[in-house]
């Protein structure tokens, strides 16, 4: 097994450190909020403010990636995101911050987000080879979920009850020490271009490339409809499974934890998905993946023990992951190296696009039908991806493209 080099290690360090400061920050955010404001609306807002920009600059963001070196273009991502946290730490101290201030920073942060992951995703196939990729980006998918999903949340509840200014200063200084990281990746990542051309033809370029091409159309599409279900799903567990007169009766700490068994499940995914791949092939493993998926997302509609549901959602983050894995290794390994930025920009934008509307249906459905039957119609919209697999893995060998 060839080794994935030191400068994929420092990008390795450099993620976890930035992923860290995105859970602490996209948590620590409404704790802080709460002081400010007991409007359930402006505090679900700043959700809204953090993943509006996916859906504004998604695209010009992937054009931007395909056109600056990557790693620089991570950098000053990386320094916005401090100057604004450190600039937000200065405001809560001296007591002068408000409501807006955080919408205004939350916009900000997320639209620096938007260049970082699309440029993050972009820069991996020019440090690892493409036999690499698998295993490269299951290890970057296990330290995101490590500093997000494990680490980011109780650490952002330390720092909150330590006080405003440690919540956002912390954040602020793991960005600077990801940037440390990065300097330390040597090289340049900025690609040729053939010939110039304006921001709006770079990304009408990228669109018809993912549009023409029947697997990277079909990925698009999978994964739009699959985080649709699961945003339907995720949006209204709570009302089945929180509370004394809920179907569950769980408290929220219990209902915390059971959320926790997806977490954990997508770590092992992450860190299987490279083996499973090799020993399975493409095929089964993304059939089994949005099998134990689709299994997830339904299970609830025929039981209420929180055991039983506590494994399906343990073995759907175990499949999730490993079809994230593969498909984003297939996607790096498909587009042209001065394309990819476009193209994981336009993927980003489906499966971000498709989460509000998907959390809109689910409490329509919820409404209509109840909660039982929107899990239901949820998992078997899942099980309906299926047949797409088919397309995607069509082509027996990837060939590497430039």
């Amino acid at each position: 097994m060839v080794a994935l080099g030191g400068a994929y290690w420092r990008l390795w360090i450099s993620s976890a450190l930035s992923n860290l400061a995105d859970g602490v920050f996209k948590v620590g955010l409404p704790l802080v909020a709460v002081s400010l404001t007991r409007s359930p609306t402006l505090i679900a807002g700043l959700t809204l403010a953090l993943t509006l920009p996916w859906l504004l600059f998604a695209l010009p963001a992937g054009a931007l990636a395909d056109r600056l070196d990557r790693r620089r273009a991570m950098i000053g991502a990386n320094s916005a995101r401090a100057v604004l946290l450190a600039a937000l730490a200065l405001t809560i101290s001296l007591d002068v911050g408000s409501i807006w201030v955080l919408y205004a920073i939350a916009f900000a942060v997320g639209t620096t987000e938007t260049i970082y992951d699309t440029c993050a995703q972009s820069i991996l196939p020019q440090l690892v080879g493409r036999e690499q990729l698998p295993r490269a980006n299951g290890r970057l998918f296990a330290a995101e979920l490590t500093a997000n999903e494990f680490a980011g949340p109780p650490l952002a509840g330390f720092l909150v009850a330590a006080g405003a200014f440690a919540a956002f200063a912390t954040p602020a200084g793991l960005w600077v020490a990801a940037i440390g990281a990065l300097l330390l990746v040597r090289g340049s990542f900025r690609l040729p271009r053939e010939r110039p051309a304006t921001l709006r033809a770079d990304i009408a370029e990228g669109l018809r490339f993912v549009l023409r091409d029947p697997v990277l159309r079909t990925i698009a599409v999978m994964v739009g409809v699959f985080n649709f279900a699961d945003k339907a799903v995720f949006a209204v567990l709570v009302l089945y499974a929180v509370g004394p007169g809920s179907a569950m009766g769980l408290s929220e700490q219990a209902f915390g934890f059971l959320l926790t068994a997806i977490a954990a499940g997508g770590l092992v995914g992450s860190l299987a998905a490279e083996w499973a791949e090799r020993v399975l092939g493409r095929r089964w493993t993304l059939g089994l993946g949005y099998t134990a998926s689709a299994v997830m997302l339904g299970f609830p509609a025929v039981t209420t023990n929180p055991f039983l549901i506590g494994a399906a959602f343990l073995l759907g983050g175990i499949g999730t992951m490993m079809v994230n894995v593969v498909l984003v290794s297939l996607r790096q390994q498909l587009a042209p190296a001065r394309l990819l930025g476009r193209v994981n920009s336009v993927h980003r934008l489906l499966s971000w696009g498709t989460m509000p509307l998907g959390a809109v249906a689910g409490g329509l459905l919820a409404h209509w039908l109840g909660l039982p039957a929107t899990f239901a119609v949820m998992g078997v919209l899942s099980l309906l991806l299926l047949p797409g697999l088919r397309v995607v893995t069509a082509r027996p060998q990837v060939v590497a493209v430039k």
